[in-house]
């Protein structure tokens, strides 16, 4: 007999997803001295709360406004796909002469893949993108001001959008902790959906680039629309058919 009640165990679920990054199925039976079919079941419920999104045999927490994972947990997850596509997210910067670089791990990887051979701007809330860069031959690195967050290492409050609305920038590569087609782009914090809400209504184009898992995911703060971006970036793990759906919206839809 399992010593937990439903509620205690689906608890229990969401905090070792949340602690580890992602759960198994088998793993948590034999952990929680359940069948398999009932861990599934709590799987299926925690998504439909929003907490949980399942995957093949397991499940990762869904950033909320409760939980958001750190930039050194992110850094660990979903490496080689958030490498190509920050690659293939580099590719559009087109003629662009200033651009936006948002703050996250897969923004960080785009800020590195940028070509060195030609002068270019780089405005970012962002110190790790900041510190990256800024040494870098050719590039000009503008840190905006303002208080900074610890989990993400970025800036945010009103210094931060204060200066970023005197900008025009030529494009912007944003990240966010969801994105969906009836809600948008949204993120757990009011005061950094303030920084990309501001950074895409400075941009002249804006190029939002995330893994798969991102997409359905639904948080707090919504900061811009589908139809707002020149294009979306992710991996061929988002299915041809979901991507024709964001499409219809107006970005093109590059999956690597």
């Amino acid at each position: 007999m399992s010593m937990w009640t439903t509620d205690e165990r689906r608890r229990e679920i969401v905090r070792a997803a949340r602690a580890t990054g992602s759960v198994d199925v088998t793993a948590l039976a034999t952990e929680l001295g359940v069948a398999k079919e009932t861990i599934r079941r709590d799987l299926r419920a925690l998504e439909d709360h929003g907490l949980v999104r399942r995957t093949h045999g397991g499940a990762y927490p869904v950033e909320s406004a409760g939980f958001e994972t750190t930039l050194a947990f992110r850094a660990t997850s979903h490496v080689p796909e958030k490498r190509r596509i920050a690659a293939a997210a580099a590719e559009l910067l087109g003629d662009a002469e200033s651009v936006f670089v948002d703050e996250g791990f897969t923004p960080q990887l785009i800020a590195e893949a940028l070509p060195r051979d030609r002068p270019l701007t780089v405005v970012t809330a962002s110190l790790p993108v900041a510190g990256a860069l800024a040494e870098t031959e050719n590039m000009s690195v503008l840190l905006l001001g303002g208080r900074v967050r610890a989990g993400t290492l970025a800036t945010v409050d009103h210094w931060t959008t204060r200066m970023l609305a005197g900008f025009v920038i030529d494009l912007a590569y944003i990240g966010s902790n969801g994105i969906s087609r009836e809600n948008g782009l949204t993120t757990p914090d009011p005061a950094v959906s303030e920084v990309k809400a501001q950074a895409v209504r400075a941009a002249r184009r804006t190029v939002f680039a995330g893994t798969h898992t991102k997409f359905g995911a639904v948080s707090f703060c919504r900061f811009a629309e589908v139809a707002e971006l020149e294009a979306i970036v992710t991996s061929t793990q988002l299915p041809t058919s979901e991507a024709h759906r964001y499409a219809l919206l107006g970005p093109q839809v590059i999956r690597v």
